[in-house]
């Protein structure tokens, strides 16, 4: 089996444009961020080195990287409704001049 990590660029290339605003102006999201990739990196070189883990103490990393994605996930989704709402609404005003 090869292992590759992954990256949130890599799970959703389509959000690195709000990934890139988010990285730089959301500190929440930033922590989330770096949290993820933390996690990533730990059960990356546990499952390359077989490192010998508890099985329990690989799957709680796991559920935490998936908890951690979900909701840097939400935030990726809800900024970019709010983005292209604010788009819609300023292309209705232009019209209606």
């Amino acid at each position: 089996m090869r292992l590759e990590k992954q990256t949130l660029i890599k799970n959703g290339p389509d959000h690195q444009h709000t990934i890139r605003h988010l990285k730089n102006n959301d500190a929440h999201f930033v922590e989330l961020f770096d949290s993820y990739h933390e996690l990533e990196s730990e059960v990356y070189n546990i499952e390359k080195c077989s490192s010998p883990v508890v099985d329990v103490y690989i799957r709680s990393l796991k559920k935490r990287r998936l908890d951690i994605k979900n909701e840097l996930f939400d935030i990726i989704q809800k900024t970019e409704r709010t983005i292209l709402s604010e788009i819609l609404t300023r292309s209705i005003k232009s019209l209606q001049v």
